[in-house]
């Protein structure tokens, strides 16, 4: 394997705001989230003008900075371009990757990451760049890409690739890594390979709808893409692309749950507590500031792309409707946190997550 080098950057953040859904426009909501530049997105208070003094008391408006701001009128290739595309020179080159999708409920996480057959995600259009990187590399070195694919439903893991195998344990080698125990690893040699392995996975993946999305997911999803470059036999270097699709953060309000979706709610937004109180500690850049990784599943799977060895992307999701004003502004305080984390990235060095045999 070749030299390991270390870097140490901090985290980009992304923000998308989607389009006015027609719930939203029936309910006569109006637009509160307006993109300033390619860079700053202003926050209005939809209580302006308040009798109510304690409302009347807060401020009107609040300006958030991220590393580039996407519109409602953004594709979905301007999306992959500004936020994703650079990952697979990282990946190829023998360093880690992760990109993460944030938001509440019917915000456009989905939609962002995995797309439509007319309008491709995030996950198809960095397979095809990927395949096409080594379809043009050098006849000297041979690659071997691999992926695993699960999915952390009411804390439980499970394998969306083999989902009769149950729920699966994580554990930690020697070496600090969180694994997944009898995680599934598949080879794939081309994207039509890995899209319907994707496809194949998600169609047992827990999705049920909810008063506020029909088609809510009530996982978090995880596909890692394996590289591994070989010259002669001898392997070179090996590179993992993490990509991630968040449940969405949810108000049992809004949701209108019950029953099993309420506990499925109470399990995501414990999940993306214990996320934001490890990204609220990193944040803050204190040498000796305990950062809790143990308080759910989600976060020792993000250890690595948090604060350890790997090159990561967030790409925050909000409404710019009034009706969503506490959630679109707890998803932008979150994110303008995870501005502030720095990761050290070493090049061929192990994975965020990975299988055991």
């Amino acid at each position: 394997m070749g030299d390991r080098r270390s870097t140490q950057s901090p985290s980009p953040v992304a923000l998308r705001i989607r389009p006015m859904s027609a719930a939203e426009l029936a309910a006569s909501a109006r637009r509160i989230a307006h993109c300033v530049d390619q860079q700053v997105v202003v926050l209005q208070n939809p209580t302006e003008g308040s009798n109510d003094a304690l409302r009347a008391s807060r401020t009107r408006q609040k300006s958030y900075l991220f590393d580039v701001v996407f519109d409602s009128t953004a594709t979905q290739e301007t999306v992959y371009h500004g936020t994703t595309q650079g990952l697979v020179a990282v990946v190829t080159s023998g360093c880690n990757a992760t990109i993460f999708t944030y938001g509440s409920t019917g915000c456009g996480k989905t939609y962002t990451m995995l797309g439509t057959d007319g309008e491709l995600g995030i996950c198809a259009r960095t397979l095809a760049e990927l395949f096409q990187t080594i379809e043009d590399s050098s006849s000297d070195v041979e690659y071997e890409v691999s992926l695993s694919y699960l999915e952390i439903y009411n804390e439980m893991i499970r394998d969306l690739l083999s989902p009769s195998l149950g729920c699966l344990q994580l554990r930690e080698d020697a070496s600090g890594h969180v694994q997944v125990a009898g995680l599934t690893k598949v080879p794939a040699t081309n994207t039509d390979e890995v899209m319907q392995l994707l496809a194949r996975g998600n169609r047992h993946r827990m999705q049920e709808p909810t008063a506020a999305n029909c088609t809510s997911s009530r996982s978090h999803a995880m596909l890692q893409v394996i590289v591994c470059q070989r010259h002669r036999g001898r392997e070179l270097r090996h590179g993992h692309l993490c990509m991630i699709d968040l449940a969405g953060s949810e108000r049992a309000a809004q949701t209108q749950n019950r029953g099993q979706r309420m506990k499925e709610g109470a399990h995501i937004n414990r999940s993306l507590l214990a996320l934001g109180n490890c990204i609220k500690a990193l944040s803050q850049q204190a040498s000796s500031k305990y950062v809790n990784y143990r308080d759910s599943k989600l976060t020792r799977l993000l250890k690595d792309s948090l604060r350890g060895n790997s090159h990561t992307v967030m790409i925050a999701h909000i409404s710019p409707a009034s009706t969503a004003f506490e959630e679109s502004r707890s998803t932008l305080a979150y994110a303008q946190r995870a501005k502030n984390i720095c990761t050290t990235v070493e090049q061929g060095a192990l994975p965020p997550f990975c299988p055991t045999p």
